[in-house]
């Protein structure tokens, strides 16, 4: 592999969406010199070449593996050699490994460090980060990733994609457990309100029951993350485990309702809106 800098002061940061622009903040608060770039923004005299211009890590935080590719091949102009990119997206394992690749023959390192606990754990530092890669490139890069939340290294490049698929399994299947779960509450005549407390201290307790439980008890859909990339990273599931060959009954039926979701235009509210469907106000 490449050299590595031995101080990583300069990080270049493309996609300041929800999550993104609250991430950039804080490797600011921390110290770091960041150059940003959204895709989106009107106005933007700025260039993902520009953001990446003398930085010492690149960071992609957008919708999927595509944007990534595109970026960071924007981008690539700009790297130094010894750089390392680093997206933090809901990307491709197989995509990822080959821009990795391709950087390689550059002289710039990749790491896959995508991410959870939505703009919540963003604003406060404190994201899971799941990282795949070269032990050095983590290694150089592990300032920027302890600086926003907690970094686990799972193994080789991809490796963090593939935990992310593991992720999105487990919470957005929870989503439609959780939405169903309401429903039956209130049909039942108990004071919904009252399940977290009711089963927080029992196997039912988890984060996302006393965090999302209120919220869908609200009808409070505005979004920490967005349904049509719910969508999305259930599909790269889906993809992922008909390469490996492992049934997903539940991910699959998730997906089912998800898609069902958008076509009726949410997707730009929070993933939780999948309780629309359950309680008949899928229109509102």
């Amino acid at each position: 592999m490449p050299p590595v800098p031995n101080v990583l002061r300069t990080v270049g940061f493309i996609g300041l969406g929800v999550m993104g622009q609250l991430m950039a903040a804080n490797l600011q608060a921390a110290g770091f010199t960041v150059q940003s770039f959204d895709l989106n923004r009107k106005g933007n005299r700025n260039s993902a070449r520009a953001a990446a211009e003398g930085a010492d890590a690149l960071i992609t935080m957008l919708p999927d593996g595509d944007a990534v590719r595109d970026a960071v091949l924007d981008a690539l102009p700009g790297l130094q050699p010894g750089a390392v990119v680093v997206d933090m997206s809901s990307s491709d394992p197989a995509g990822t490994r080959a821009l990795g690749k391709a950087l390689e023959a550059k002289g710039i390192g990749m790491v896959d460090a995508p991410v959870s606990g939505a703009k919540f754990k963003a604003k406060d530092g404190t994201l899971a980060i799941m990282v795949g890669g070269d032990e050095a490139d983590v290694a150089a890069v592990r300032p920027v990733l302890e600086s926003l939340g907690t970094c686990t290294h799972m193994g080789p490049l991809g490796a963090g994609q593939v935990t992310k698929m593991v992720n999105q399994v487990l919470v957005l299947s929870n989503y439609c457990v959780l939405a169903e779960a309401l429903v039956l509450a209130e049909a039942g005549g108990v004071d919904a309100s009252r399940i977290p407390a009711a089963l927080g201290a029992g196997y039912a307790g988890s984060n996302m029951l006393q965090r999302l439980y209120p919220r869908l008890v609200a009808r409070d859909f505005a979004p920490a993350g967005y349904a049509f990339q719910a969508l999305k990273d259930l599909d790269m599931v889906h993809g992922l485990a008909t390469e490996l060959k492992v049934p997903t009954p539940m991910a699959s039926q998730a997906a089912t309702l998800f898609r069902t979701l958008v076509s009726k235009g949410h997707g730009e509210l929070d993933g939780i809106a999948v309780l629309k469907l359950y309680d008949g106000n899928e229109h509102l």
